[in-house]
C-alpha cells in the first residue's frame, strides 16, 4: 500500500489496525523496530519464517503502523528499511462501531524528503 509521505495524517482503516494488533507476528515484529531494520535483521531477530515475514509487514504497513524507506548503500544496492509510524493507538467507540486513531512521531522536512523520493524510485 502507497501511501503519501506529504501526508501529515492518513486515516487508519479500523479492522486493519486491530488485525494487525492482535496478529502475534505482528507484535513480534512490532518490538523488534525499536529502531529502522531491514527485512533480514528482523528474519535474523523473529522467529519468523520469511514469506510470513512479507504478509505481515503488508499487514502492519496496510494498518499504517509502520512505514518502509529506502535504504542506498555505498555499492548502489537498495535495501527497504522499515519503521514503527505511531506513538500511540487509540480505539473508541462510537454508537455500535469501533474507530482506530494513530498518533505519529512529528517527522522533519529531510524525513518527509526521502519518503517521497523513496515512492518515486518504486514508480520508476
Amino acid at each position: 500500500m502507497v501511501r503519501d509521505p506529504l501526508a501529515d495524517d492518513d486515516a487508519p482503516d479500523t479492522e486493519a489496525v486491530l488485525e494487525a494488533l492482535h496478529d502475534d507476528d505482528c507484535r513480534a515484529i512490532l518490538a523488534e523496530l525499536d529502531e529502522p531494520r531491514t527485512a533480514r535483521e528482523l528474519l535474523d531477530r523473529c522467529d519468523i519464517p520469511r514469506s510470513t515475514l512479507y504478509r505481515k509487514v503488508d499487514l502492519l504497513s496496510e494498518a499504517t503502523l509502520i512505514r518502509e524507506g529506502t535504504e542506498i548503500s555505498d555499492d548502489g544496492s537498495h535495501a527497504s528499511r522499515y519503521h514503527v509510524d505511531f506513538e500511540e493507538v487509540i480505539i473508541t467507540r462510537e454508537e455500535s462501531s469501533l474507530n482506530a486513531e494513530i498518533e505519529r512521531p512529528a517527522r522533519r522536512a529531510d524525513e518527509r524528503l526521502a519518503e517521497l523520493w523513496s515512492e518515486v524510485q518504486k514508480e520508476l
